[in-house]
């Protein structure tokens, strides 16, 4: 790997971990409600995979603050939507589940599980009637690997030939069921064999996410189709604030945590670069600012008007047509 995507990628999963931090913080006092579904320990997957997938549309599910600001959103405007401002990416009206930007190709936060996969094969769809160079990367849990839109997606993609990357990120627990209760293994990308090739990678080695969706990317910007890559990953927090993890035991979560993504790509930088500990330390500091201002932007941000109910609810062109 490149240093400056090296020094990219840790600096996006230094700033998303302590963003994610802050969120949790202006959870607990009230400043952010609604549902909050936490990245921490999965940085290594979202940003590794954000900066390898670096042009072509993205759909994601509602654990995306991390994926939203490695895409290029502003943190501000990620914190300010956590707020339920004005100025925050969607307006205010989607909260932390539904970020959105057309603009960074970003149409993430689908909050039905599996739900957007269809979305996303239908945005592949599109790129290659346009015959568009790039294509389309669809991320998910292994939870949505039981859902029907998720074989119907499968198959449509491997039908049509269509430019999609299907990233799994297998955390094992989809919302809070061991993943083998309900399926009859634990890689899910078996599922996807009959209809794609498929990849596995270690989702807490972020540079080995990035190189295997850089692969992946290649692969389906060529047109062989569809691509099916199962990062093995671990949150450490619940599926969302309100879930207290008590179906993971203490050790289990210890070896979660001792394969740390930010610590690996700290040794990384250090062996690979001669990075010290005053590099790490500025990294740190300049991450803290970022989510610091961010946090302020967002305390300070007005409210979305009333009025704003009813902005948005049908397109222009179908207003026109009702009125």
């Amino acid at each position: 790997m490149e240093k400056r995507i090296a020094e990219e990628i840790y600096y996006l999963m230094e700033l998303g971990r302590r963003f994610e931090y802050a969120a949790k913080e202006h959870y607990m006092t009230g400043e952010i409600s609604g549902f909050l579904h936490l990245d921490i320990g999965q940085e290594g997957l979202s940003v590794a995979a954000m900066r390898a997938f670096d042009h072509g549309d993205v759909f994601t599910t509602y654990r995306e603050h991390v994926m939203a600001i490695a895409r290029g959103i502003e943190p501000r405007a990620v914190m300010a939507e956590l707020f339920g401002k004005a100025t925050g990416v969607s307006g205010g009206k989607g909260g932390s589940m539904h970020l959105f930007d057309p603009s960074h190709f970003f149409y993430g936060g689908d909050a039905i599980v599996g739900g957007h996969l269809p979305n996303a094969v239908g945005c592949a769809y599109a790129r290659k009637l346009q015959n568009a160079t790039h294509g389309v990367m669809a991320l998910f849990g292994d939870g949505a690997s039981n859902g029907g839109a998720f074989f119907e997606s499968l198959n449509i993609a491997s039908a049509w030939k269509l430019p999609v990357l299907f990233l799994c990120e297998n955390n094992r627990y989809a919302i809070g069921t061991e993943i083998t209760r309900v399926s009859p293994f634990l890689e899910q990308a078996k599922k996807a064999e009959p209809y794609m090739p498929t990849m596995e990678v270690d989702g807490m080695d972020a540079v080995a996410v990035y190189e295997a969706v850089s692969e992946a990317r290649e692969y389906i910007e060529k047109g062989h189709g569809p691509i099916f890559v199962e990062a093995f990953t671990c949150r450490y927090e619940g599926h969302s604030m309100s879930d207290a993890g008590t179906y993971r035991s203490v050790q289990e979560m210890e070896i979660c945590k001792s394969k740390d993504p930010i610590v690996r790509m700290k040794k990384y930088l250090h062996k690979h670069y001669g990075m010290e500990e005053a590099y790490f330390e500025e990294v740190g500091k300049k991450a803290q600012a970022v989510v610091d201002a961010a946090v302020e932007y967002a305390a300070q941000s007005p409210e979305p008007d009333t009025a704003a109910l009813y902005e948005h609810v049908f397109c222009k062109e179908c207003s026109d047509v009702v009125s």
